[in-house]
């Protein structure tokens, strides 16, 4: 779908600040995210349709943090890591992930404003109260499917974080990700990534 005829769909107000085109009949594509003018930050495309994030809570923004310094403190050799970076997993699903282990070579250009799936090694997301569902059921099918061997879901638990870690579950006749290992208190794990984090305490750490 070329630019002008995205820009020029019927648009539906949504408030006084925001107005969205209306969606085509099959809905939107991947490649129309970076055609759609004045999107706000961190739309993401789910199965053809546009999803806004909402103002996050400070426990996202503190976790977010945390696991992302610890990322960069123990990164593996040709692995960077990004942080809110939106994936192509197909003709209409680019979701952006909280963080991702990506392969070095896929930071090609500055311009760049996605990756392939096959960078990407593990995918964080931190669960927010308006994307319990993708969080929990879509988005780790989606991420899996892709070939994303590694994916963590970070929720709140009281004053902690609590992280599940999956891994792809080589005998999955769907390919999806296998039973999680759950991580109270401190996260400990070797893959993709050997590193220990506590998971206590966020607001006053």
């Amino acid at each position: 779908m070329s630019a002008p005829t995205v820009a020029e769909q019927q648009a539906s107000e949504f408030d006084d600040r925001v107005v969205l085109p209306m969606p085509p009949q099959d809905g939107f594509t991947a490649d129309d995210l970076d055609r759609i003018p004045d999107l706000p930050p961190h739309t993401e495309l789910i199965d053809g349709n546009l999803v806004l994030v909402s103002p996050q809570k400070l426990f996202h923004m503190l976790v977010l943090k945390l696991l992302e310094g610890a990322l960069d403190r123990h990164v593996p050799d040709g692995f960077r890591v990004a942080r809110e970076f939106s994936i192509k997993l197909g003709e209409r699903q680019r979701p952006e992930p909280d963080l991702m282990l990506v392969r070095s070579d896929a930071f090609r250009e500055l311009a760049q404003t996605w990756f392939a799936p096959e960078a990407v090694e593990l995918a964080v997301e931190i669960v927010s109260p308006e994307s319990e569902v993708r969080d929990r059921e879509r988005k780790p099918q989606l991420y899996a499917r892709a070939g994303i061997r590694f994916f963590w879901r970070v929720e709140q638990d009281g004053d902690d974080a609590v992280l599940y870690e999956y891994e792809k579950d080589p005998a999955s006749p769907s390919g999806d990700y296998g039973k999680p290992t759950v991580h109270r208190e401190t996260l400990k794990t070797s893959a993709p990534v050997r590193m220990e984090v506590d998971l206590t305490n966020i607001l006053r750490r």
